[in-house]
């Protein structure tokens, strides 16, 4: 009886070391896009800081729309009327 011995292994992944190749290659890459156009990312900025306010508004009020869940609902008393 042969022994596959990468039975177990999932056939679809990349072996470690390519992980940091790529960690790698987008550090680099990132670098050079910061540096070399950073005109054109400063020039985007107050466009991005605009964007953020309605999704951070979208994001942050998720739950915004069900104010039934959380009500306290008054018991009147005796001499209060409904």
């Amino acid at each position: 009886m042969e022994h596959d011995e990468h039975a177990g292994h999932d056939s679809n992944r990349a072996p470690r070391g390519y992980n940091w190749i790529l960690v790698a290659f987008l550090a680099i890459a990132a670098f050079f896009l910061l540096t070399e156009h950073r005109a054109h990312l400063f020039g985007a900025l107050p466009f991005l800081l605009l964007l953020a306010c309605p999704l951070m508004h979208l994001f942050m009020h998720h739950g915004h729309g069900n104010h039934d869940q959380h009500t306290h609902h008054h018991k009147p008393s005796k001499g209060e009327s409904k």
